[in-house]
């Protein structure tokens, strides 16, 4: 067993290792959220990069505002910010360490970030902080300045605790400096995730002076982009395996696919690393992009999460060999998600979906279920009813996209079929449980979150096949409710 540490590199044979010395690296990005999806993403990107010997001064340095953050933080210090990629398929597996991060600040030193942020060095600030991090209004889909964690930074601007909070100090101090602003880009599932960014720091910015956030909205760049790999959680069974197959002790590996794609604007006026050289595509227009990945590929996480949950499914692979399951992602994607989803560029949208069922049935990831059914305060309202919402304004059917709706709020009952407890999966779980038991009986008090369903609320196709959905999965459960869909007798 060979415990991960820049001193042991040399001595691994089982995982490829930095093909460049880390010592020669210099930080130009700063990088709040690091997760498991940009250590399997963003990093693994620099990393091919420095691979091939260029963009050596775009060494990562990592940032976090939550108190997990600083568990990560203890964890990949103590593997001089290593970290081993364990990429799976079904009849492979790989593993690889990457060197791309050279530091991680304390998270809560607000002064330490923000000096660190002036530093002319730091050209990109970029972000993976969770599709809830944004301080988004649910309904409208905009910037909520209300927000308590907002109103705090506005008030205390001199040691802020958000990630936009820190990200606007950090401008305002090259700004005084007479430094050009860095990039500000957005790695999280959000459509349109530069303009998301930009309104929340913005809009921070407009509480504390108006003239600050229009210089941020006319200085500061915002690219949009769209980000894709499947990588699960890490739990003891990762760590286990990376440790009987590969004979390597991580404190924190990250497991995922091999397939992944990052589709960015090349608005960058500080400057970039050449990640067209490690297979980032460089577009004009993301948004074809991303409105095919996150209704297509997230909405159909979302439409698979809650039938194989009340059916007492952990595995998402072990969802897609469920044969009613897969014929329901089949059934709402083709019938009802791809038909409204734009065109785009030399793209067939039935293969790509095709391409999402082969990866989520992939037998290696261990991507769970409950980690698909987290956060459907946040995800419905991106992946799903938008979708329904397009359906309705064009007079299409919605059978599927209400069912897809009616299960969540069943899931957010609390217990499935079977009667087996479903522990809190959403930061709102307590208000989303009060507002399912009060559907039992009457479906369309689901509906009346109207932070959440917006006009889609208020189309009578929409409440009406919600409530007949609702209805049968009380009355006959989820198996015989899919089975009633996939007929078309629901």
């Amino acid at each position: 067993m060979t415990k991960l540490a820049a001193a042991t590199l040399p001595s691994l044979t089982t995982a490829a290792v930095p093909g460049y010395t880390r010592a020669d690296l210099t930080p130009g990005i700063v990088h709040f959220g690091v997760g498991n999806f940009h250590r399997a993403h963003q990093a693994v990107y620099l990393d091919a990069l420095f691979n091939i010997g260029e963009g050596h001064d775009w060494a990562l340095i990592g940032a976090g505002v939550r108190d997990t953050d600083e568990a990560m933080r203890q964890k990949l210090m103590g593997q001089d910010w290593l970290t081993t990629v364990v990429e799976q398929e079904a009849d492979s597996s790989s593993a690889h360490v990457t060197g791309a991060m050279v530091d991680y600040l304390k998270p809560g030193d607000s002064a330490a970030v923000i000096s660190k942020l002036a530093d002319p060095a730091i050209r990109i600030v970029s972000l993976t902080i969770t599709e809830g991090g944004y301080y988004i209004d649910p309904a409208s889909q905009k910037f909520d300045p209300t927000h308590p964690d907002i109103a705090y930074d506005a008030a205390h601007f001199d040691a802020p605790k958000t990630a936009f909070g820190l990200i606007l100090a950090g401008l305002v101090a090259r700004k005084n400096a007479g430094l050009q602003p860095f990039t500000v880009m957005s790695c999280d599932n959000i459509p349109g995730n530069g303009h998301v960014t930009e309104n929340a720091v913005a809009g921070l910015a407009a509480l504390i002076d108006p003239a600050l956030a229009n210089w941020v909205k006319s200085s500061v760049a915002f690219p949009n982009g769209m980000v894709d790999r499947i990588t699960p959680a890490t739990s003891d069974r990762e760590k286990k395996l990376l440790a009987d197959n590969f004979g390597i002790e991580d404190a924190w590996p990250v497991f995922c696919e091999n397939f992944k794609q990052w589709v960015l604007e090349d608005n960058f006026p500080a400057g970039r690393p050449a990640l067209e050289k490690v297979g980032v595509q460089f577009v004009p227009d993301v948004a074809p992009y991303e409105h095919m990945k996150i209704r297509i590929l997230n909405g159909g996480h979302a439409t698979i999460a809650y039938p194989a949950g009340l059916m007492d499914i952990h595995f998402v692979h072990e969802a897609m060999e469920h044969p009613l399951v897969a014929a329901f992602l089949k059934k709402v994607e083709t019938e009802e998600i791809i038909p409204v989803v734009p065109p785009v560029p030399d793209t067939d949208l039935n293969d790509y979906f095709a391409l999402c069922e082969k990866r989520f049935a992939n037998p290696k990831i261990g991507d769970t279920i409950r980690r698909l059914a987290l956060d459907g305060s946040n995800r419905q309202p991106k992946f799903i009813i938008p979708t329904a919402l397009d359906r309705v304004n064009a007079n299409g059917m919605v059978t599927g996209l209400a069912l897809v709706s009616a299960l969540w709020c069943r899931y957010c009952y609390g217990t499935t079929d079977s009667g087996t407890v479903i522990e809190p999966n959403d930061p709102s779980w307590d208000r989303l449980t009060g507002q399912a038991k009060k559907a039992k009986d009457n479906p369309e008090a689901w509906l009346e979150m109207a932070d959440i369903y917006g006009n889609l609320a208020k189309a009578p196709s929409f409440i009406a096949a919600f409530t007949k959905s609702l209805n049968s999965l009380w009355s006959i459960g989820t198996k015989a409710t899919l089975e009633a869909y996939l007929a078309d007798r629901l």
